[in-house]
């Protein structure tokens, strides 16, 4: 039996009740955005992680890279933006060239040859670090980006639509 628990931050409180009742059930911590075929790591749940549980390591087929802002990779315990590699990556965003360009990027420190793709990289927004057990923590978001319900909303598309309206002169869009 097991359970495999992703779309959000995971910390040790959410799934103390269930390792409880259930301790013969194996806990996975899945990471992995729509973009990367919605999971390209994972982490078997111990009953030792406590606070934030890891995303895990990459599963077969996918490249996890933790870049800094040049592009260039970060050593392990740095954060920096998960970048993602591997058969799993789209193509791009359907009838979107502009936002398909500004994600999906060449990886500027690899021959194509490296990646299980043809060298482009999925730019994810989301803050990581290697530890050093080689497991990725998630930190969070490096841009605006929130989450309800488990859909990604941009806040700043939003305050672009209401400022439209004439009579809306600024716009400010916060999640409670």
């Amino acid at each position: 039996k097991a359970l495999i628990i992703g779309g959000e931050a995971l910390h040790s409180h959410h799934i103390e009740v269930w390792q409880k009742a259930y301790p013969e059930v194996s806990l996975f911590n899945e990471y992995g955005p729509t973009e990367a075929t919605v999971g390209c790591c994972v982490h078997r749940v111990t009953p030792q992680d406590s606070g934030n549980i890891p995303i895990g390591k990459p599963i077969d087929g996918a490249q996890l890279y933790v870049l800094d802002e040049s592009g260039q990779i970060v050593p392990p315990g740095i954060a920096g933006e998960l970048y993602i590699g591997g058969a799993g990556v789209a193509v791009g965003y359907l009838n979107r060239p502009s936002l398909t360009e500004d994600k999906f990027v060449q990886a500027p420190f690899l021959n194509s040859g490296e990646l299980a793709s043809d060298g482009r990289l999925y730019k994810t927004g989301d803050l990581v670090r290697y530890r050093a057990d080689s497991y990725l923590d998630y930190l969070g978001r490096i841009d605006s980006q929130v989450k309800l319900r488990g859909f990604r909303i941009e806040p700043g598309e939003i305050e672009a639509l209401l400022c439209q309206h004439p009579l809306v002169e600024q716009a400010a869009v916060i999640l409670t």
